[in-house]
């Protein structure tokens, strides 16, 4: 899957001043209830939380890909913050996340949900790709950093 077809400018934000996981999580949900006229705000950051608590989705160097499959959802959903300062995240190398990648997927997807989670942590795990999302002030910038083939 091409991560442009799943990121849109009114769901990435930048500078974004949240200090919290929980704060994190419901910006998150806010952002994505307009996907689908069905899915509410209270049942995306319920998958979220409750993936969450099966072990962080901090997977170090400042990053975190929070994700959860969503009943009723039709079509794969990302949703990027990056906040104006690191929150604790329990992230798995004990340092701050600045950098937010949340995917939400169709609930019967598993496979594709699998898929599209591996190419998001292989784009981010590029240090250059990484300095141009901390660096962006737009979400154009964003999805132009994520988008970009790296050769």
């Amino acid at each position: 899957m091409q991560l442009s077809s799943i990121l849109s400018v009114d769901r990435i934000k930048c500078a974004v001043p949240c200090q919290s996981k929980k704060k994190i999580f419901e910006t998150i949900s806010r952002l994505a209830e307009d996907v689908d006229n069905e899915i509410f705000q209270a049942s995306i950051l319920e998958s979220l939380v409750h993936r969450e608590k099966m072990g962080s989705t901090g997977i170090g160097g400042g990053i975190a890909i929070p994700h959860g499959r969503i009943v009723g959802l039709t079509k794969v959903t990302a949703v990027v913050l990056i906040t104006d300062c690191a929150i604790d995240f329990d992230a798995i190398d004990q340092q701050p996340v600045d950098i937010f990648f949340a995917l939400l997927v169709p609930h019967e997807e598993i496979e594709g949900h699998l898929q599209t989670l591996s190419s998001v942590a292989t784009k981010l795990n590029n240090i250059d790709v990484v300095q141009q999302i901390r660096a962006a002030q737009t979400p154009e910038e964003v999805i132009f950093a994520l988008t970009l083939d790296s050769k």
